[in-house]
Formats: C-alpha cells, sequence, structure tokens
C-alpha cells in the first residue's frame, strides 16, 4: 500500500492491532485495510454519504414509532394496561425522581434524537453536493452525543422489570419495544460508518 508520509491528516491507527500507518493520499475506492493485521483502516466510495443517511433516516421512523406507539401491554385478571416510553418518564417525575426521570429522557429520547437528527443534518446536503451549514461545529456535536445514546441499557432495564413481573401478569412487547430493539442496532451501525477525516475532505 503507497502512502503519503508527507501528509499528517492521513495519519490513523488500526482500531485492531493499534498501528500506526498512513492512509494513500490519491482518492481510493473501496476498503483500506491494516499493513499489519488486515483490518479495515477506512472505507471510500458513494456508501461512505449513502450509508450513514439510509441509516439516518430509517432510525428517525423508527424513533417516531418508538415514541408513539405502546413499549409494554401487561394483561393481569383479563384487564389490560399499555405503558408508552414517554408516559414512564412523566411517571417518575410525578414520583418524586425528578433526576432519574431526567437521565432517562436525556439518554433515551434527546441523546438517540440529536444522533438521528444530526446524521440527517450532516448527510443529506452532502448526498445533494452541498455543505451543511455549521457543519464543524455539527460533526463535533455528532460525536459527543454518541456515548449519551444509552438505549440498549434501558432496554436491558425494561428485559429485567418484565422477567420481575411475569409471574403477576402476562406482558406483551408493544410496537415500541421492537422499533427500540431494531433502532439500538441501526444507531450502533451508523455510529461505525462516521469517519470524520472522509468528511473533511469532502468539503474542502
Amino acid at each position: 500500500m503507497q502512502t503519503d508520509v508527507t501528509d499528517d491528516r492521513l495519519l490513523v491507527a488500526c482500531h485492531e492491532c493499534d498501528l500506526l500507518q498512513h492512509l494513500p493520499g490519491h482518492p481510493v475506492r473501496g476498503r483500506i485495510r491494516c499493513a499489519r493485521c488486515d483490518g479495515i483502516l477506512d472505507r471510500r466510495g458513494h456508501e461512505e454519504i449513502a450509508m450513514p443517511l439510509a441509516l439516518g433516516v430509517a432510525a428517525l421512523i423508527l424513533l417516531v414509532v418508538s415514541n408513539s406507539f405502546p413499549l409494554l401491554e401487561f394483561r393481569i385478571q383479563g384487564q389490560r394496561d399499555s405503558t408508552y416510553l414517554l408516559a414512564g418518564i412523566q411517571a417518575l417525575y410525578g414520583q418524586g425522581m425528578p433526576l432519574l426521570a431526567s437521565v432517562v429522557l436525556l439518554t433515551t429520547v434527546i441523546a438517540p434524537g440529536l444522533h438521528v437528527g444530526l446524521l440527517i443534518y450532516v448527510y443529506l446536503p452532502l448526498c445533494l453536493r452541498r455543505q451543511p451549514a455549521a457543519f464543524a461545529p455539527a460533526l463535533r456535536l455528532l460525536q459527543a452525543v454518541i456515548p449519551w445514546s444509552m438505549l440498549e441499557i434501558f432496554l436491558l432495564g425494561v428485559l429485567v422489570a418484565g422477567v420481575k413481573l411475569a409471574e403477576q401478569a402476562t406482558i406483551v412487547p408493544g410496537p415500541a419495544a421492537w422499533a427500540l430493539g431494531v433502532l439500538v442496532m441501526l444507531l450502533a451501525l451508523a455510529s461505525t460508518q462516521v469517519h470524520p477525516q472522509r468528511l473533511w475532505e469532502r468539503i474542502q
């Protein structure tokens, strides 16, 4: 693999073996692999814009579904009751736990919403061959908000609670639960598709 050792912007560390090496300075399509372990250092091509944008749009649809439909349905002695994500957060506020409610709101609604919105905000103009306004702050915010999106931890908590309540009631996952499960996978995949270096090269 030929490298341009004069351009420090192309110096990257392999995520697998931590070897520092330079990416090709000239445009290359396809995958660029590590010289030591053959791990993927970078991906270049149309998918570097189309893939994150498609994931962002799909995640937006799932985010709307997860906040609009029932999360769980409880059946106790012939009676049925449904719970919603936002209703659960409101219940925490009502029970005098504003700090816990705020954390749940941040990690399950605000952070994922910002993640999805910023993905679309950054990648949609690039797909249309335009430069996003306030590109640098938006990209920094996108990278900063990813660790705060903790839907997988919330779903794990819901699963544990469901197991504990299974002896007292019949619990049926609602559309929001399935949407959140898929949303977790899409956001995890989307976070691996964001390559700041490639984005800077496109707007220069």
